[in-house]
């Protein structure tokens, strides 16, 4: 089963990545044997450990015309997946061009 997942590009998630642990946002019914198997194939590196968390959606206020009462929903709920990886692993998702180095 292939997921789509993508790498969260946050301060957290750049903190957490010199740590050897990389944040991806996944689908809500994925597992965490799904996860680990598609960061393993998508990226070729070595998952040792899958947590995930269910980030509940903000709740928004709107209108509902003039003169009515106004009105709130939420916005839609999201998991998160910290996927540490095995010692020599890694995954250039914050690196710099190497053009960008060489000016410096």
């Amino acid at each position: 089963m292939s997921l789509f997942i993508y790498p969260r590009a946050t301060e957290k998630a750049y903190g957490l990545s010199q740590k050897n642990v990389y944040v991806f946002n996944v689908p809500m019914g994925s597992s965490k044997r799904d996860i680990a198997a598609a960061v393993e194939e998508q990226y070729t590196v070595k998952v040792t450990n899958v947590a995930t968390a269910v980030q509940s959606g903000k709740s928004v206020r709107f209108n509902r015309g003039k003169n009515k009462y106004p009105g709130t929903t939420t916005r839609k709920d999201t998991k998160k997946a910290y996927v540490t990886l095995a010692e020599g692993s890694s995954i250039k998702v914050f690196a710099e061009p190497e053009a960008a180095e060489e000016k410096k």
